[in-house]
This record gives C-alpha cells, sequence and structure tokens, in this order.
C-alpha cells in the first residue's frame, strides 16, 4: 500500500531516525530467495508442493449468504455459523525488509428489500448461485517495514489487533488483551527464526515457519493469475504492462534476486523446481559496493548509479578496436568487453575513481550476468518467460533496463524480461495462502480491484510507519502537505521521543530536481476482493476487450485530461461541501480531498505507470474513490433530486407528445431525446456553464430543437431498420434489452426512459443499468425504482412493467392518465452495474447484471463515460446501439475530428 502524497515528488527524502544509524552500522542484503550464495548453487534440484497448514481452523459455510447492500461494490459474504478466528496475517521478515500482507473485513451492512427479491427471482438469481468464498468482501493490504524498525511493526499489529485473528479461541472484540498461547501467525524469512521469541513476548504469538520457495512460488502464481496488470516489462525508461493468458501461463521462470540468485522453474500451482542459481546476486552488489564505495546503504548505492559512467572503468569494444564497431560478430563500440577492464592499464589507486562510475560498472556487471544466466536457462527448458523478482531490484528503473537489456541481447530480441508490480510481496503472500483456508485460491482477475488510499508506510520504496487508517489522521495529513515553488515540503510519519511511531510529524524540506533512485518505483495499493464481481458475458472476445478508447499514454493526452480534472476540482470541492451541509468538518474534509486528489493527479503525471496501467477510467475512478475516502459518498445528491422532480414534471406532455406520432416518427425522436438530454452532465465543463443560462428544461428544448441530422456519427438508419423492418417485412422484437443509464435528471426522464417505453411497448423485457456507487451526477441503481415508479404514475406502460419487473411491490391505484391502452406485461427492471465511477470496464460487472445478460440481446449504452470514454470500440455478441452527445471539444476531435455538441448514434449488430 503506497501513499502517493510522498511519491509524487521524488526528491522528498527520508528524515533518519535513530535506527537508521544502526541500520547503516549493520545492513545487509535481505534473502529473499531461501538460500545464499554458493548454498544455492550446492542445493539439490527439488519439487515441491506448498504445504498447507492444518492449525487454523475449518471455515463453516453452513447457511453463508451475502450480506445486504448492492449500493456497496463489495458486499459481505456472510458466515453465520464461522468462528470469528479467520486467518489474516502473514509476514515474510528478511535482513533489511518486513512485508505484512493482511485481510481486513468490510463489515458495512444494508437492507435489502421486496424490490430486490423480485428482481432477483425473475432473473433466476440466488445466494446460492454464488460460488462460496470464504471471503467477507474484504480488502488485502500490503505493509512494509524497515527490519531494524521491528518494535514499530509490532506497535502497528498490536494497534489493528492483526494478532487476535491468528487466535484459536477468542473472538477479534475480546477487550481483556489477552492472547491464547496456541496463537499463531505465517511467517516466512530468516527473521522468522530470529525474532520469533520477539514475537511471543510482545504479541503472545507463535510464527509458524513456511519454507521461503514455497512461499515465493505460490505468491507469484496468485498475483500473475488474479492481477490484470501484474507483469510489465521494462526497456529504455519505458513501463509496458504485459497482458497474460492464464490459461498459458506455465511453465515460466522465475528469477529471484536476493543476496544469490535462484531460478526457479514453475509448471504449475505446488509444482516447481529450482534449476539453477549464481551466488552473484544482491549482496554482491552490496558487499563490493560498499567496499569499493564506502556507501552506507543499499539505497544510497543504486543513486549513484543515476550520475555514473561506466566507460571510465569498464573496457568497451570501442577501446580494443580504436573506437570501431566489431561488426562481423555484431557488437557495438560500446559493447562491454570486459568490466573492470580499463582499471589494468592505468595506474589510478581507488579514490582517483569516482564512486558514481564504480557503482554503475558494478550494477551493469551482476545485472548482465543475471540477464544472461536467465536466458540460457529458459532456452534450456524451452521456457517462453522470464519474471524477476526480488531485493535486487526493488522497483529501481536501471537495474530493470539494464536486466531487460542483457535478456534481449543475448535472445536476438526473441525473449523478455518481465518484473512485478508486487514482486517484494511474493514471500508474504506465499505465507498467507500457507493458512489451509485462506479464500484466495479461486479468486480471478476479475474479482480483485486495486485502489490506492492516501497514508501508507510503503512510500516509493521507502518506509515511513503506519498506515493512516483514521479519517483524522488522513486529514492532519493532508493539512500539513504544501508545496511551494520548487520547494516541497511535506509530512513523514516519525518517533517523537518517548512514542513508536503512531503519532507525530516532522517536516522535513527539499529542493523539487533531487533525483532519487527509486523514482520510478510503482505504488502498490489495497486489494479489494469483491467475489460477486464477474465478466460481462456479452462481451464479442473478453481476451481482446480494452475499456480504455482515449490512449493516455501519449503525454500531451495524460497533461490535457489531468488539466481538465483540476479545473474541475473547485466546483467539484463546492458541490461535495454543500452535499454535507457545509459545515466546519465538511469544509475541512473537503480541502484534505483536494489536497489528495491532486497529490494522486502530481504522482501521475510524473509517473503515468504508478498505479498500474492507466486510462481515463481508471482517473475518473480514482476521483470518486477519493471523494469516498473523505467521506463524501454522494457530492451531487439535492442537485439530483431536484433535477429529477423537474424533469418528471414535464414528463407526461412528452410521453403524450410521443404517442400522437406515427411509429417512425417516434422511433427517431426518441433517440433525438436521448441524444439532446445527455447534455445534461455536471461533470463537463461546457455543460456546466449552461446550467447558468437556463433551467434544465429550457436547456433540453434548445438541445432538441438543434438536432438535425446527419450525426457526426449516424447510424440510425440501420437501427431503424432492425427496429422496425423494412417494406411488409417486420421484425422480430429483441427478447430483453440492457440500458446502461447515465445522468439523473432530464437524461434518464426524459431520454432513457421513453426509449424503455418504446422497446416494452414492443414486447422486449427491458432492463435499467444503474451505478452501483454515486460518481457525479450519474443515477444510481438504488435511485432508479424511485423514479419509475414516479414515471409511472403517468403512464399505463410503465407502470404494468414495473409491476412485473418487481419494481412497484403493491398494485397500485389507476393511472393518472386513465389510458386504457393494453401493455405487454414484460418486465421493466433494475440492476447495478457493480462499479462507482462515470465510465465502466466490463470486466468486472456485478453478477446482477451477469445474470440478467444472460438472456438479452441488445445492449443500449448512453453518455460519454460509457460510450465514448469506455466502450466506443467494444464488441458484442448482440446487437449494441451506442448513444451520446459529444461534450469536449478535445475528445470531438480525437475520436471524431468533429467539434463540442457533435452527436454518436452507433449502431451495431451482433457478432
Amino acid at each position: 500500500m503506497a501513499s502517493p502524497v510522498d511519491n509524487l515528488h521524488p526528491d522528498i527524502r527520508r528524515i533518519k531516525g535513530d535506527g537508521q544509524q544502526a541500520e547503516d552500522k549493520n545492513q545487509h542484503v535481505e534473502k529473499e530467495g531461501g538460500l545464499s550464495g554458493g548454498e544455492r548453487d550446492m542445493a539439490p534440484v527439488t519439487g515441491n508442493s506448498i504445504h498447507r497448514s492444518g492449525s487454523r481452523p475449518q471455515l463453516d459455510l453452513s447457511k453463508a449468504a451475502i450480506q445486504g447492500n448492492f449500493e456497496e461494490r463489495d458486499p459481505t459474504i456472510l458466515l453465520p455459523n464461522q468462528s470469528d478466528d479467520i486467518s489474516h496475517l502473514a509476514l515474510d521478515i528478511g535482513g533489511s525488509l518486513i512485508k505484512l500482507v493482511y485481510f481486513s473485513r468490510h463489515e458495512d451492512q444494508s437492507v435489502d428489500d421486496k424490490r430486490k427479491r423480485s428482481m432477483r427471482k425473475r432473473l433466476g438469481f440466488s445466494n446460492g448461485n454464488r460460488r462460496s468464498y470464504p471471503v467477507l468482501g474484504g480488502r488485502l493490504h500490503f505493509v512494509k517495514f524497515e527490519t531494524c524498525k521491528i518494535n514499530e511493526c509490532l506497535d502497528f499489529i498490536h494497534s489493528k489487533q492483526l494478532h487476535r485473528g491468528a487466535s484459536n479461541n477468542l473472538p477479534r472484540w475480546h477487550s481483556d488483551g489477552s492472547t491464547n498461547e496456541n496463537a499463531i501467525i505465517k511467517a516466512t524469512g530468516g527473521g522468522a527464526y530470529k525474532f520469533a521469541d520477539l514475537f511471543k513476548e510482545r504479541l503472545g504469538v507463535s510464527l509458524d515457519k513456511e519454507d521461503e520457495m514455497d512461499c515465493l512460488v505460490a505468491g507469484a502464481n496468485f498475483l500473475l493469475k488474479a492481477i490484470r496488470h501484474e507483469a510489465f516489462t521494462h526497456m529504455e525508461g519505458k513501463k509496458e504492462f504485459v497482458q497474460l493468458d492464464h490459461n498459458e501461463l506455465f511453465p515460466y521462470l522465475l528469477v529471484n534476486i536476493g543476496s544469490g540468485v535462484s531460478m526457479i522453474k514453475v509448471d504449475g500451482d505446488g509444482k516447481f523446481q529450482r534449476v539453477s542459481g549464481t551466488n552473484v546476486g544482491g549482496g554482491t552488489y552490496w558487499g563490493l559496493g560498499r567496499l569499493l564505495t564506502k556507501c552506507n546503504s543499499f539505497d544510497e548505492l543504486l543513486e549513484l548509479t543515476q550520475k555514473g559512467d561506466n566507460s571510465t572503468i569498464d573496457m568497451l569494444v570501442g577501446d580494443i578496436y580504436g573506437g570501431m564497431d566489431y561488426s562481423k560478430i555484431g557488437l557495438s563500440a560500446s559493447t562491454i568487453a570486459s568490466s573492470f577492464g580499463k582499471t589494468i592499464s592505468e595506474s589510478k589507486e581507488l579514490e582517483d575513481y569516482r564512486p558514481e562510475d564504480i557503482s554503475l560498472s558494478l550494477l551493469r556487471m551482476i545485472s548482465y550476468n543475471i540477464g544472461q544466466i536467465s536466458y540460457l536457462n529458459a532456452l534450456r527448458f524451452g521456457l517462453k518467460r522470464i519474471f524477476f523478482g526480488g531485493f535486487f531490484i526493488r522497483g529501481h528503473a536501471y537495474t530493470m533496463d539494464t536486466i531487460s537489456f542483457a535478456v534481449h541481447f543475448w535472445s536476438k530480441g526473441e525473449a523478455q524480461a518481465m518484473f512485478l508490480r508486487h514482486e517484494g510481496f511474493l514471500g508474504a503472500l506465499g505465507a498467507f495462502m500457507s493458512y489451509e483456508k485462506h479464500g484466495l485460491d479461486y479468486l480471478l482477475a476479475h474479482q480483485l480491484v486495486e485502489r490506492f488510499p492516501m497514508g501508507a508506510p510503503y512510500t516509493g520504496g521507502r518506509v515511513h510507519g503506519p498506515p493512516l487508517g483514521d479519517l483524522n489522521e488522513k486529514i492532519s495529513w493532508m493539512e500539513k502537505f504544501v508545496q511551494k515553488g520548487t520547494e516541497i515540503t511535506a509530512p513523514v510519519p516519525m518517533a517523537p521521543p518517548g512514542t513508536t511511531g503512531l503519532g507525530g510529524f516532522e517536516v522535513p524540506l527539499s529542493k523539487g530536481g533531487t533525483l532519487r533512485s527509486d523514482a520510478s518505483a510503482l505504488n502498490v495499493g489495497v486489494l479489494h476482493l469483491v467475489p460477486n464481481l464477474e465478466v460481462f458475458p456479452l462481451l464479442a472476445d473478453p481476451k481482446t476487450y480494452e475499456p480504455n478508447t482515449i490512449d493516455l499514454s501519449d503525454h500531451r493526452e495524460l497533461e490535457y485530461w489531468f488539466t481538465v480534472l483540476s479545473d474541475h476540482l473547485p466546483d467539484l470541492v463546492d458541490k461535495a461541501v454543500a452535499s454535507e451541509g457545509g459545515t466546519d468538518d465538511a469544509k475541512r474534509r473537503g480541502d484534505a480531498f483536494a489536497r489528495a486528489f491532486s497529490a494522486h493527479l502530481r504522482r501521475l503525471m510524473e509517473e503515468p505507470t504508478a498505479y498500474g496501467k492507466l486510462g481515463l477510467a481508471n482517473l475518473l475512478e480514482l476521483r470518486e474513490e477519493c471523494l469516498r475516502e473523505f467521506q463524501f459518498f454522494d457530492a451531487y445528491r439535492s442537485i439530483k433530486q431536484r433535477e429529477n422532480e423537474a424533469s418528471l414534471a414535464v414528463l407526461p406532455d412528452l410521453l403524450l407528445e410521443l404517442d400522437s406520432m406515427n411509429e417512425e416518427a417516434r422511433l427517431l425522436t426518441l433517440i433525438e431525446g436521448v441524444l439532446a438530454a445527455n447534455i445534461f452532465d455536471w461533470g463537463s465543463r461546457a455543460c456546466v456553464d449552461l446550467y447558468h443560462k437556463g433551467t434544465i428544461i429550457e436547456i433540453y428544448k434548445m438541445s432538441r430543437n438543434k438536432m438535425q441530422r446527419p450525426w457526426r456519427v449516424d447510424d440510425f438508419d440501420a437501427f431503424r431498420e432492425r427496429m422496425l423492418g423494412s417494406g411488409d417485412k417486420k421484425p422480430i422484437p429483441h427478447k430483453r434489452a440492457l440500458l446502461f443509464v447515465d445522468n439523473s435528471g432530464a437524461d434518464v426522464v426524459l431520454g432513457m426512459l421513453p426509449l424503455a417505453r418504446e422497446l416494452l411497448r414492443r414486447g422486449t423485457e427491458v432492463v435499467l443499468v444503474g451505478n452501483s456507487l454515486p460518481a457525479i451526477n450519474d443515477v444510481t441503481a438504488m435511485e432508479l425504482p424511485d423514479i419509475v415508479v414516479e414515471a409511472a404514475k403517468h403512464c399505463d406502460i410503465l407502470r404494468r412493467a414495473a409491476e412485473a419487473g418487481g419494481l412497484i411491490v403493491d398494485a397500485m391505484v389507476n393511472s393518472a392518465d386513465g389510458s386504457k391502452e393494453r401493455s405487454s406485461s414484460v418486465p421493466l427492471m433494475v440492476v447495478e452495474n457493480g462499479c462507482g465511477s462515470p465510465c465502466i470496464d466490463l470486466r468486472q460487472v456485478s453478477s446482477e447484471l451477469a445474470a440478467a445478460a444472460k438472456d438479452a440481446d441488445l445492449v443500449i449504452l448512453e453518455g460519454m463515460g460509457r460510450a465514448l470514454h469506455t466502450n466506443l470500440n467494444a464488441q458484442f455478441k448482440c446487437d449494441a446501439l451506442k448513444l451520446a452527445m459529444v461534450k469536449n471539444q478535445r475528445l470531438a476531435e480525437k475520436l471524431f475530428n468533429g467539434k463540442i455538441y457533435d452527436c454518436v448514434c452507433k449502431y451495431e449488430p451482433s457478432h
């Protein structure tokens, strides 16, 4: 878990506490790869299966059920007959760092109502359809501490009562502070033996030691299968995330570079063998580097490489051939012929060479050799994938570049070195999975959502102290965060005299131009385990599906959208504060949110891949998550209610107007109405400006009057033919339509509801798909039933369909319009989409939506977020209609060579 606050500034340095001096004197490379040095080379080749400890109680899944609220993105799985002592902490204690992986439950509860039960029954969807995961809709946290500050780690465990989860008998809420003498915590690494007595003394728990290599492989397998963009390449300073086919993952070579190097051939879960290794690894680099440069820390040695010139020490091919290439065998003049070779012919002493040049030459020598040996072993076993991890890499850009160059050079471009975002946590994660029932075995990539909250001990490769879990702590952190020009002031949690690092701040100053060795470090967030997310079943090819339309790897695009979000921030803060009554507390939280989100943006501007693969959808969701983190759960609540009421007041007149038309004119008017009503978007600066020029009804009428075909993308004629047919040939109506709705107010009431009514009139079941959580002024699935009920008071078609779909639980009185028109009793239903963003990634949708899609043959995506920013190029197994008004000039130019307020009506028959 990482804090973007410090990460966004590569020049903020760690203030060294008393423990750092001890580290400077006694630091040694942690052994993340098991045996060290030559011991590994002589170790026998073995094949192991990860041991499942029997010391944990079995989970009781009887009467398991989803706990309530589908407004929540990650509902709880309730295990009523399970005792509360589920394993939820594991450790990897190395020589330099302690890595923790711990599980926290998400215990928010809410009600289940008759409407939802009725809808789920109609869809054939019940709790029994779900897999019975031993996961409580929880979160997996990743935390690092320096081993020399192990007492801070123990204080952190105690403060969160994580050791209570290890107790076999006492429930977590037991308050007498005692711990069962049989309580255990899974641990791996040399420190699991070294500090066992300390854990027993301080926490009253025993450390159950797990084999390092078992844990390493188990952790890597889980991450590669469960995290969509876990693996990446790193060449010439550029990161590219790799989409792996999980069915073709095995076999692969895992190269773990600790003190020495282990090379492990992984053939499957629990199936691996150590096939090779070398005693020249991270310990070699740190040991020789310390002797030759007098550096006091591994990070300091790495930092020197950024200003180094290895040509002053290494003998190059050009030195031998008079500055020329040796083209006959494909060696350029800059190729290293002999590491440190130039020092042979020079009458210089050690002090005559720059430490920066020595460090770089040493790094290249070791990295090139590891890369070469790794490729040769991959070639030996016919392996296509090589993953590198371990203490030696630790997110250092030049180290990854050097290893990548070696693999590319020796394989002649046929093989690639790949790295892992969570590589430092492989051992701890594997130890977590060694519990007999850990709940992670069958989770898939679409059931994990990574988020990046403020305040964390692991910031840009540096360790600062415990995570900031309390809201007041987070607000205090953000209030202390200030930037003035190139001078940066940022709070770092430190240990005041007599405390353990759980409170207090000291404020270091540094200049913004300073580089640091871990400037490219990737952030590690919190993994939210959401077992009820599924891949949308109507995607034509989920493997090739890419939700994002805009490529933010283009720095100009990235800068533009960051500017858009930054410019919109003051208005968003005003709305958020107003939604909470404008209290002083709300103002304080609003200011903290603004600082936090700005910190996220600056961090991503510095390192776009810091949080994984970046798309516009990720940016927009990050903003919403940040709002929720500071307890702004629905910033536009009052605005949405006001606009819904105003739109519902004019709906009866619109329906009368539509009913007076023939079906061809009515269909065109309906599509025009959807496009015109989509103008209402508080996320668009151009549209916010319109709100100051008239009422929503005036704006809607103005927008409708300006509807002129042809639109920028105009497939209406094809859609009309599918709906109405041509000549005497009448098409078969669609069986079920999924309507992904966008904004509250006129957009849903005057745009999408009349279109839904037309489909119902033709005998098509309609499912309105709304957000699970609020995002700007988007309508949520929780709000839709009430809107439908109000609309149904003016329309028999909507009333009967709503009754059939369970939206109106008790039969209503005669409709207000007195209409005698007979309508099919096909249902109108509402489901949540599984997300809380203006965009949608169809690789992660709610189980309800996946169930509703089972019989659907028409998908209608409405709005910029769902139909343009994402899914414009998505292909479906069924008919698809994408409708949106373009409310951003840059987007109009980029996608369609058009202009603002252009309209898109894109119809694609089933594939």
